[in-house]
């Protein structure tokens, strides 16, 4: 009997929607400092390929990882978890 295995998540926020079919996603995560016993934020931004669906900048978007898609693409935008409220002035 073969596996189901579930492929790699991870939660973010888009900060960039200027490619064609591609954002960057912003992943926060907090890292206990080793000396000073802090929490720190440390962040990652990842290439993610939209396909259907199609995030704005600010969005908190959930990615998950796929095959290599292009040099930089390793990820794909799976779903968008909440929309922008955008403030017009």
């Amino acid at each position: 009997m073969s596996e189901v295995r579930k492929r790699p998540s991870l939660t973010g926020e888009v900060v960039s929607d200027k490619m064609d079919k591609t954002v960057v996603v912003k992943v926060t995560r907090l890292v206990r400092h080793p000396v000073y016993k802090k929490y720190v934020k440390r962040f990652k931004k990842h290439k993610a390929r939209t396909g259907v669906v199609s995030p704005k900048m600010g969005d908190i978007v959930r990615i998950s990882s796929t095959r290599p898609l292009s040099k930089t693409v390793r990820w794909q935008v799976s779903e968008i978890i909440r929309e922008s409220v955008l403030i017009e002035e």
